[in-house]
């Protein structure tokens, strides 16, 4: 029982060393927003909107994280399907996406100024 233990405990520990573990691959599914922010607002809203609507997803999808336990998420490998890889980093774009948005307010109309005489 002891050695299925040191070999379980290794295998855990390779495979966390490697750089497929779960937890760094979640990771990497957040991006930052600033890159967004140089695109014209209405070509960002059409790419968030196709993104989602390519990947099934909300317009505004969040990235998911899983929780393996205490203490072992560097350690878990990532058994996840590339599909499923895939449709959680574009979680993530959509994310940065809609930070820039709503940062920058687009798609919301402009404040008009009145123009008038003052009473």
């Amino acid at each position: 029982m002891r050695w299925n233990l040191v070999v379980l405990a290794s295998c855990l520990a390779m495979a966390g060393c490697a750089g497929a573990s779960m937890a760094e691959r979640q990771d990497e599914n957040v991006q930052s927003s600033l890159q967004y922010d140089s695109v014209p607002c209405d070509q960002l809203l059409a790419q968030r909107n196709e993104l989602a609507q390519r990947y099934r997803l909300s317009q505004d999808a969040k990235p998911s994280f899983s929780d393996p336990g205490v203490g072992l998420g560097p350690f878990t490998p990532d058994v996840r399907s590339k599909t499923q890889r895939d449709v959680e980093q574009a979680s993530g774009r959509i994310d940065a996406m809609n930070r820039s948005i709503a940062r920058r307010e687009c798609g919301k109309p402009a404040k008009q100024t009145k123009l008038g005489l003052p009473s």
